[in-house]
């Protein structure tokens, strides 16, 4: 599946941008940006108009913040949310535990590998981390799915071998997907959508 990402500002703006759409409601994200701006007004009139949600907040802190806070977000009836990997599979597990709702249904919960603008270089030399990126990836995807996540957000190079790692179950989100000759932006790990079909389970343009 396609997620578009509604990278706007206001909410006017990305609600006149989506329903430029017509007939099937696309799968839309929803990142700090427009949520920091709008809150949760904006995910209830996404919703009222019949959209899947991706709600892209990032929550990295310790487990106990996370837990509370995924507790709000359950509420809030979107279909999928992301933490930070890195955050150690503790607050993953936090983060599940509060997501999940008295009867035991809950959004898709995701875990950031290494964000898509992040290269082998910025790995090294400022996060201090000497494995490959790949390596790097897979070892995260891995802690997130012993922690009982649904899958990961990871860059189209690494999803496939996600999938060889984790299962072919475990969902893949790939952003860092730019049309042949596009613009890349500030997104170091990119592929066509041709390519990253492959192993991607949700592809993000």
């Amino acid at each position: 599946d396609v997620i578009i990402a509604l990278d706007f500002p206001t909410g006017v703006e990305a609600v006149e941008f989506i329903d430029q759409f017509k007939g099937r409601k696309p799968f839309v994200k929803i990142g700090m940006e427009l949520y920091f701006a709008e809150g949760p007004d904006i995910v209830r009139a996404l919703k009222g108009r019949g959209h899947r949600l991706f709600l892209d907040l990032k929550l990295h802190d310790i487990p106990n913040t996370v837990k509370r806070t995924m507790t709000v977000l359950s509420k809030l009836d979107v279909d999928m949310v992301n933490i930070h990997a890195a955050g150690t599979s503790a607050m993953m597990s936090a983060a599940l535990e509060g997501l999940t709702r008295p009867d035991g249904s809950r959004p898709l919960l995701i875990a950031v590998t290494q964000l898509t603008s992040t290269g082998p270089e910025a790995l090294k030399d400022e996060l201090l981390i000497d494995v490959p990126m790949e390596e790097t990836v897979l070892a995260y995807a891995k802690n997130a799915a012993w922690s009982g996540l649904d899958g990961v957000v990871c860059s189209p190079l690494e999803a496939a071998k996600v999938k060889e790692r984790c299962g072919t179950g475990f969902l893949t989100v790939t952003p860092g997907v730019r049309f042949d000759g596009g613009d890349a932006g500030d997104q170091k790990r990119v592929m066509t959508p041709a390519m990253a079909r492959a192993g991607s389970d949700y592809i993000v343009m």
